[in-house]
């Protein structure tokens, strides 16, 4: 039999976030003993798979559109629960319910230390059944969480509905005289400046907006629309392939076959991308 503390974990990535679902893969993938066995979108795609893959371990993003993290487990409810590391942004009070109740967390922006530290814990309780421990290790959670006892998972849904709110996905306004037109930011392909004005490329359509490259940038989301060139914005999400030259720029192809460049300057962005 193999043991725990070396036997290859199988592990599922489930987050609504593409770039960090990339993100979480290129970390696991420098790691000994972790076979990533499939990514899930959402929770309903985390439940399917849960189910299929039988997994050791999954990385579990709490707040997602529609179902939850939370949710996802008590779906679950009456099946054999597989180790369950929770991936979320709460704040430090939140972080010390985690901590207090023994529940496995990873902090967003995941650090590589706190990493191998979870996957250890993963690992010392493999070599025992531990199912019905994690359910009663996350009712204590949610509890805690929550300011209200929960007695068991089936109560859950109920429980968290008033108190977990689905991310709203983040929307650029861009006027045009009198019109105001909302695009999702998740939608934006690539900006860029012609002249005085900002060209943004979203869902096939080209938006007209006057604005300074750097006011335009502050209202963006960081975490997928990066600046890689002094005149170009790019959604980090819908990259598909990234050529180098031999000047050191980097030429980046988007899913609807555009190439946008990424300059020297830039380069540090390149991290966005691996």
């Amino acid at each position: 039999m193999t043991d725990a503390a070396t036997r290859t974990l199988d592990a599922l990535i489930v987050d609504d976030e593409a770039l960090a679902r990339r993100g979480l893969r290129h970390r696991l993938d420098k790691r000994d003993g972790i076979q990533i066995i499939g990514e899930a979108r959402n929770g309903r795609e985390a439940v399917e798979k849960i189910r299929q893959s039988h997994p050791d371990v999954v990385f579990l993003d709490i707040q997602m559109p529609g179902m939850n993290g939370f949710e996802v487990i008590r779906e679950l409810r009456n099946d054999d629960l597989p180790a369950i590391l929770f991936v979320t942004a709460y704040d430090e009070y939140a972080i010390d319910a985690f901590e207090v109740n023994a529940v496995d967390y990873l902090l967003k922006p995941i650090d590589d230390e706190r990493l191998d530290q979870a996957l250890e814990k993963v690992r010392s309780r493999l070599g025992r059944r531990r199912a019905q421990s994690q359910k009663n290790l996350l009712l204590r959670l949610l509890g805690e969480l929550t300011g209200q006892p929960i007695p068991q998972v089936e109560d859950l849904g109920d429980t968290l509905a008033g108190g977990l709110k689905p991310k709203e996905l983040p929307k650029l306004a861009i006027r045009d005289g009198g019109k105001t037109t909302w695009v999702r930011q998740q939608d934006i392909e690539w900006i860029d400046a012609a002249g005085d004005y900002m060209c943004v490329h979203a869902d096939g359509e080209t938006h007209i907006m006057r604005k300074t490259m750097k006011e335009l940038e502050s209202e963006l989301e960081a975490d997928f629309l990066q600046r890689i060139h002094r005149s170009t914005i790019v959604n980090v999400n819908r990259v598909t392939a990234m050529q180098s030259h031999i000047n050191g720029e980097y030429f980046l192809t988007l899913e609807g076959g555009h190439t946008v460049k990424l300059s020297r300057s830039y380069k540090e962005k390149l991290k966005y991308l691996t």
